[in-house]
């Protein structure tokens, strides 16, 4: 059987691409977009749950984190319960910029399933999603398992 985990991979490679090029006048890069999106919905979190939210390993974070920052996307204080943690605002620049991207997801999404019936999206959709539930299931496994706070 042919991986399916391959085609996922390009057809993820394909719409950073593609991000990339429609938000080049933004000064956002295509990975970004996931960190805009999270932070307007959830701002002042941690880098840690940034990490957790969209599966991006902690170092990744700190590198975006610090391009959004200083493109003045986001910006990051103090946490004043915790001195040792930093949380993640959105600026209004971000907010400005939300609904161009949530179209940009919207048209990308439409131009992939251009052709599929209802039924075949609520298939298709209902499929996705058991395979990200076990995906982020074996992930949070993996890391409540080797958490440090657990040694």
């Amino acid at each position: 059987m042919p991986s399916f985990m391959r085609k996922i991979s390009i057809i993820s490679r394909c719409a950073m691409m593609y991000r990339a090029e429609k938000l080049k006048d933004t000064g956002l890069g295509g990975v970004h977009l996931s960190y805009i999106l999270a932070l307007c919905r959830h701002p002042g979190m941690s880098q840690e749950q940034i990490a957790r939210h969209i599966y991006i390993n902690k170092s990744n974070v700190t590198r975006h984190l610090a391009q959004l920052e200083q493109k003045g996307f986001v910006e990051r204080r103090q946490n004043e319960k915790d001195r040792r943690e930093q949380l993640v605002y959105p600026t209004q620049k971000a907010y400005d910029v939300l609904p161009e991207l949530t179209a940009l997801i919207r048209d990308w999404n439409e131009y992939l399933t251009e052709g599929f019936s209802d039924e075949e999206m609520e298939q298709f959709n209902a499929m996705l999603d058991r395979i990200a539930r076990r995906a982020t299931d074996a992930v949070n496994k993996e890391f409540e398992e080797n958490s440090p706070l657990d040694h």
